[in-house]
């Protein structure tokens, strides 16, 4: 097969989700089988900076000479492309410097696909302390750019893997971060409430998952009081997309996501710098459907419950106002602080849906707060949880996948924060600890069961080794390694 070829219309978002087959990226992955024996597959080594004087001593004497005037010692992400006299490379050296500043670990591998021109590759080296199936994801995840309105296209080089068993299912991560980034990237004109929930049920139908949608005025009836609330102002309904995967009998696990698709700040609008990627701002549903996704592709023993909470929180003449009281789902009155604060609103009701039904555990992802990004900036999501057992280890999963987060604290004298003197609760505690009473807020919804909670920014303000800037995705590869591990069997009572 020329995948060269076809990569076109494997890199087109709109014709992934159109037809969707479980394929969103494009193939940079593919099998010694898949190819024919005529190709050329390019050998890549990596070298700790302490291996390579060692290892230059396996090399010709000419591109040894080659190596001292590019000035390569093997430091992190420096990259030497060997070659022959017709200018054909022939080999890759690349850096991995020192274990101790090597903080990416094998996702490092990202800055080879990113940059390498397109052809065949394979891994012939890796540092013993890198794994090899991280490094093919760190790979995938690299080989991305956004191009669906841009009138060129990228040609990633592509990674040939020898016989591996886990390779479908790191194609599943890696198509799970594509999709993630699509989803985040796509302006709210082509992504708007129609768009996402279109996508939602095509992922869920692709699946089997059984569906419920309600939608508009049936938020209303049905008792979404806030997601309706926050989206009645924009000129697509806002909706509440719930789907079931799995068998009856295994853990019940409930997903739940933000989709504000365009974050106007409401009538506390936005300044123009803070609205400017509020297109990102259904990330936390893209984060929601990754998990989902991948837990589906490789049939977990999970039962599954996904919710995704879809609203453009708009400006109109029908938009809810501050001061305003809204009753929610669950019957807890909350006074409007700041119409900007509508995210967690949409959660609460989604939260108390998926707590009624009494799962193992809830997760819910969202874009909710500039405080996480003050107090851990844009790629280290905070985490919460109101259980201490699995803490530890979802953040020792999160460490060996290189997938960072933080654990903060549920910190209770904080919930005074949301005092309102005209109803039970307000939207917003003010300046201080903006992540944390957000979090308070939330907790509020999940009657006691057993719950984390997700302050993704889904954004890279700037590019580094496997994560191009734009959308991306996090946590989401630490928590499926927990779930598969056994994450949901285990004590999640204290």
């Amino acid at each position: 097969m020329d995948w060269r070829r076809d990569l076109k219309a494997y890199l087109s978002h709109q014709k992934s989700l159109n037809k969707l087959d479980g394929d969103i990226m494009p193939a940079i992955l593919v099998k010694q089988e898949e190819i024919t024996a005529s190709e050329n597959v390019i050998p890549i080594y990596v070298v700790r900076d302490n291996e390579w004087p060692q290892f230059k001593l396996s090399l010709s004497e000419s591109h040894i000479k080659f190596s001292e005037i590019q000035k390569f010692s093997a430091k992190k992400n420096q990259k030497l492309c060997l070659t022959n006299s017709d200018g054909e490379i022939l080999s890759v050296i690349f850096g991995a410097g020192s274990v101790s500043a090597d903080d990416l670990g094998a996702m490092r591998a990202g800055a080879l696909s990113a940059s390498l021109p397109s052809g065949f590759y394979k891994f012939s080296l890796l540092p013993k302390d890198w794994k090899q199936d991280l490094a093919i994801v760190g790979w995938g995840a690299g080989a991305y750019k956004f191009e669906e309105y841009l009138s060129t296209e990228t040609i990633f080089p592509i990674l040939v893997i020898d016989q591996y068993d886990k390779l479908e299912e790191i194609k599943s991560t890696v198509d799970a971060i594509h999709l993630c980034r699509n989803l985040i990237n796509t302006p709210a004109n082509d992504m708007g409430p129609d768009a996402l929930g279109a996508t939602v049920l095509k992922i869920a139908d692709f699946y089997g998952a059984a569906i419920q949608i309600t939608k508009g005025k049936d938020l209303i009836t049905d008792k979404y009081p806030m997601i309706h609330a926050v989206g009645r102002a924009a000129h697509e309904e806002p909706r509440l997309i719930e789907f079931e995967w799995g068998e009856t009998s295994h853990p019940r696990l409930a997903i739940v996501g933000k989709g504000i698709t365009f974050d106007t700040g409401g009538l506390n609008i936005k300044s123009a710098a803070g609205a400017k990627i509020m297109k990102k701002d259904m990330g936390g549903a893209a984060h929601a459907l990754a998990l989902s996704k991948m837990i589906m592709a490789n049939n977990l023993p999970v039962r599954l419950h996904c919710l995704i909470a879809i609203a453009e929180n708009s400006i109109s003449a029908g938009a809810y106002r501050p001061g305003d009281i809204l009753t929610s789902r669950s019957g807890l009155t909350i006074e409007i602080d700041n119409t900007d604060a509508e995210g967690r609103l949409v959660l609460a009701d989604a939260l108390t849906k998926a707590s009624e039904l009494e799962p193992n555990l809830i997760m819910d992802f969202a874009t909710l707060t500039g405080a996480a990004r003050v107090a851990l900036g844009p790629t280290l999501p905070p985490f919460y949880c109101n259980r201490e057992a699995p803490v530890l280890s979802v953040l020792e999963h999160s460490k060996k996948q290189k997938d960072p987060m933080w654990h903060m604290p549920l910190w209770q004298q904080y919930n005074q924060m949301l005092d309102s003197p005209i109803a039970d609760m307000k939207n917003a505690g003010g300046g201080f600890a903006g992540s944390i009473t957000a979090a308070l807020f939330l907790e509020r919804f999940v009657n006691a069961q057993p719950w984390m909670h997700f302050d993704v920014y889904g954004w890279c303000p700037t590019s580094y080794p496997g994560h191009p800037k734009g959308g991306d995705m996090f946590a989401v590869r630490s928590l499926y390694h927990w779930i598969k591990s056994g994450g949901l069997n285990s004590n999640l009572s204290i």
